[in-house]
């Protein structure tokens, strides 16, 4: 099977790890994430959920309603607990928000932006599906996905989005007891 990857422009990034975490270019678009946005605050003047110039820089509650129309759901990952405790096999894939450098016409200024991006098990292994990657990255079997993760939990501001059917979620089958 070949991996689905888009590159990031604009803002778009959580336009991008949907996509990318579906591996379907047409799972979602700008359009999509916009209108969820302005449903979930119709009356405001800046919509609070977005970038205010429309460039995307979506936040997590468009995530959240993006994935249950999909019939997924999100589940917050407490970084303070050990990632040893998720099961694996009921998760469909992960959204990190990690802070990131911004660049101005090529150069980098001292402000960091949230950055979406997914990370999923295709066909056997687990790949990093960021799109500020020219290409996904093999993070690798089960072992390997949990130390990419932990180490990416051990940086500032990083959250950690386990991303599971609604069922699953309702069950708490995406961890151990």
């Amino acid at each position: 099977m070949e991996i689905y990857h888009e590159r990031q422009r604009l803002m778009l990034c959580a336009v991008h790890s949907l996509n990318n975490l579906f591996q379907d270019r047409n799972a979602y678009s700008k359009e999509d994430l916009d209108a969820i946005s302005y449903q979930l605050s119709p009356d405001a003047f800046v919509n609070p959920h977005k970038n205010m110039l429309g460039l995307g820089n979506y936040d997590v509650n468009v995530m959240m309603v993006a994935l249950q129309q999909k019939n997924y759901e999100v589940v917050w990952f407490d970084k303070r607990l050990s990632l040893e405790t998720l099961k694996l096999q009921h998760i469909f894939g992960f959204v990190v928000n990690k802070p990131s450098n911004v660049n101005i016409i090529g150069v980098e200024v001292p402000v960091k932006r949230p950055h979406w991006f997914a990370v999923r098990k295709i066909n056997e292994s687990y790949y990093n599906l960021d799109s500020k990657l020219s290409s996904p990255e093999c993070v690798g079997n089960e072992e390997k996905l949990l130390t990419f993760l932990t180490e990416l939990l051990s940086l500032p501001a990083v959250q950690l989005l386990v991303i599971v059917e609604k069922s699953v979620a309702e069950n708490n089958l995406w961890k151990k007891q």
